[in-house]
């Protein structure tokens, strides 16, 4: 079967045998890529991430940021990336050390006197409970919603990324695309820390599941407001409800359902 990389490096196309109404076919069909990108800080492997190949400067940023080891983007002293080799090189300023143990150890803690479960030291250093006072009408929600999946042009080629967007109640300000929902967030939180966008004020827009994970996630990147296409998990619902977080989901057509906060949606 003849396969054929994309310009973009986000997709290839190769030859498929499809069955429909009863025949079988041979079809082209554009299929998502996956590439491996492994991170080394201050000279030590820290982790190898499956992503789809673009905007790796933004991911790379956004996911240190979301395990706690740096706050801001100054400090990071440099970041090379080799993508012929699939590596991540990332020297901290200030001589910081690494303590890997703090990244990878799965932990039980709590915040703010509530009890909240989290999986990784990280997570307990780095999740904030939101401050934000931003407010969207229903017909808001339902219009970011459609902007961003009008902008999703990979997943309409391919049906096999995730699409995350930031913006104001207005308007988004970036999409970012990948296999991986965390992917995608991180690659949005390295692009706000990198262009100083401040995101108290601002609307995360997400194709995907809410899970925990990605709750957690928003509440790293500082966001009060989470809009998703697909559903809700209940303990993602319990952690928007801890963390001030208005989770909106299944925003299809002209319809929402809102879990958690719903003072932040009007009509």
């Amino acid at each position: 079967m003849a396969i054929e990389q994309s310009a973009d490096k986000m997709s290839l196309t190769r030859s498929i045998v499809r069955y429909d109404r009863e025949a079988f076919s041979e079809i082209e069909d554009s299929i998502v890529t996956e590439f491996p990108l492994t991170i080394y800080v201050n000279g030590e492997e820290f982790a190898t991430m499956v992503c789809t190949p673009t905007h790796f400067e933004e991911m790379v940023i956004g996911f240190l940021a979301s395990e706690g080891v740096i706050l801001f983007y100054k400090e990071i002293a440099s970041l090379e990336i080799d993508e012929s080799k699939g590596f991540a090189y990332v020297q901290l300023a200030n001589g910081k050390t690494m303590q890997p143990a703090q990244y990878s150890k799965r932990v039980i803690g709590s915040c703010c006197g509530k009890s909240r479960q989290f999986y990784f030291q990280s997570d307990v250093k780095t999740t904030k409970t939101a401050v934000s006072a931003v407010t969207l009408s229903a017909s808001q929600c339902i219009q970011l919603m459609k902007n961003m999946q009008e902008e999703s042009t990979l997943f309409k080629g391919t049906g096999g990324v995730h699409n995350a967007s930031i913006g104001t109640p207005e308007k988004l300000i970036v999409s970012r695309t990948d296999i991986g929902r965390h992917n995608a967030l991180d690659k949005l939180y390295g692009y706000c820390l990198q262009n100083q966008i401040p995101v108290r004020d601002k609307v995360l827009v997400f194709s995907g599941r809410l899970s925990s994970e990605v709750l957690t996630k928003a509440a790293k990147i500082g966001v009060g407001v989470v809009l998703s296409k697909s559903a809700p998990t209940n303990l993602a619902i319990e952690l928007a409800e801890d963390l001030n977080i208005t989770a909106v989901g299944f925003i299809r057509g002209q319809s929402f359902n809102v879990y958690s906060h719903p003072e932040r949606i009007h009509s």
